[in-house]
């Protein structure tokens, strides 16, 4: 079996792949002072209480935006499950040419999606990461990742209301009844949600019109499901897109070697 780990700014994203198989998954929040030892006191319990012993975890794959937590990430996979983590970082194969200025600025998080967009929905395409940021990833009709957009996410402007205003309140995050809402909470329901609605739809029309044909476009991360009820732009909803991404790398990498 093999483990694939996703560390994001706001949560982690575990995943136990039997073969091509995604077997369970788990999503908790990062938290960068946690030690090795936390972590596994976490997920072992969850491994047992799925019937998966760790010694049935073979190899594990990481990609993290979270460089303090790396070293972390590689001792868990070290002492708890007696594996050489696979990072994803510059020189592992993906199958991606990065056609950008710098490519060693693109995150792991953006180069195992377009990774999984590529392979399992084919090119040209485009993934939205609606999570902490909400990023835009595009991969051409050849294959190659081409670059995107990047905006802050949903959760990050609803609070930013609540800490940079007197009177707007913290609010939960769903699906607005109207667009003219009767009330505080309501009128900050629809200026989000539709807010970012018609920026996704904006952006990916402009993302459409430059690549030059219509590309497939793939959500994925904590918000897509609410956004993506509300537009049609978005074609397919994936939310362990990422864990596919690793998957399909650690196959490129390891698997079989």
């Amino acid at each position: 079996m093999l483990l694939a780990i996703v560390v994001g700014n706001t949560s982690t994203k575990w995943g136990i792949f039997d073969g091509d198989k995604l077997c369970v998954t788990w999503r908790w929040a990062t938290g960068i002072y946690r030690m090795a030892d936390e972590y596994a006191s976490m997920l072992l319990p969850l491994l047992q209480y799925n019937g998966i012993s760790p010694t049935d975890i073979k190899d594990v794959v990481i990609a993290s935006v979270v460089p303090p937590l790396n070293p972390h990430m590689v001792e868990l996979a070290e002492r708890y499950f007696n594996a050489s983590p696979l990072m994803i970082e510059a020189g592992i194969k993906t199958g991606l040419r990065l056609r950008v200025d710098n490519p060693k600025e693109v995150g792991a998080d953006r180069i195992v999606n377009s990774t999984a967009v590529r392979y399992l929905y084919g090119s040209p395409a485009i993934v939205v990461d609606m999570g902490t940021a909400i990023v835009f990833d595009c991969v051409s009709k050849e294959g190659d990742y081409i670059g995107g957009a990047i905006a802050p996410g949903l959760n990050i402007a609803a609070e930013a209301l609540f800490l940079r205003t007197a009177k707007l309140p913290r609010i939960e995050l769903t699906h607005p009844k109207t667009a003219i809402g009767t009330n505080t909470i309501a009128a900050m329901r629809s200026g989000l949600v539709y807010g970012y609605v018609g920026m996704i739809e904006g952006i990916v029309a402009r993302i459409q019109k430059e690549i030059g044909e219509k590309a497939k476009v793939v959500a994925t991360g904590g918000d897509a499901e609410l956004i993506a009820k509300e537009t049609g732009v978005i074609d397919v909803v994936n939310s362990n897109l990422a864990l596919q991404g690793l998957r399909i790398i650690y196959n490129m990498n390891r698997a079989g070697a």
